[in-house]
């Protein structure tokens, strides 16, 4: 049953190992996060940085005192589409206790309106090949899945 009693807010240094624990607590993150108390200086780094940075937003999402949500928007000015700014959404986590409750679907719609407000013409998100539920998530909510991505590890 969907519920609607969770408050989404920007993060702060507090809310690391929360946000940690999120993103390590499934198949993919447990492989290639680092969950330990205290949080490894790399975590600590980048959010410093990703907080001096005017178009970096790291949100949780919290019911009763207790993180249950995180997901980073980056807000990048470009050129393409005749200088058009879009918001990239990533690290979209919901915490197991969480889901089937429409906080994932609130995370989203708060991305949304928040690159709205930031003035994007449009939100793009990736998200793992082997991520079939959200995939069928992301749909429901109108995404559509236009390109193929492509990385590379340095």
């Amino acid at each position: 049953m969907p519920s609607s009693d969770f408050v989404i807010r920007p993060a702060t240094t507090d809310d690391l190992p929360a946000i940690i624990a999120l993103l390590a607590d499934d198949v993919l993150g447990r492989a290639r996060e680092d969950a330990g108390m205290p949080p490894a200086k790399a975590y600590l780094r980048a959010f410093d940085a990703m907080m001096a940075d005017g178009n970096q937003i790291q949100a949780v999402a919290e019911r009763g005192g207790t993180v249950v949500g995180t997901l980073q928007i980056t807000i990048i000015p470009g050129l393409s589409r005749m200088g058009q700014t879009r918001g990239q959404v990533e690290g979209v986590r919901v915490a197991a206790s969480a889901r089937g409750t429409g906080l994932g679907e609130a995370l989203i719609r708060w991305a949304i309106e928040t690159c709205r407000a930031r003035g994007c013409a449009l939100v793009q998100l990736t998200t793992d090949r082997s991520r079939t539920d959200a995939h069928r998530f992301y749909d429901r909510l109108g995404f559509t899945a236009s390109h193929l991505g492509y990385k590379l590890t340095l």
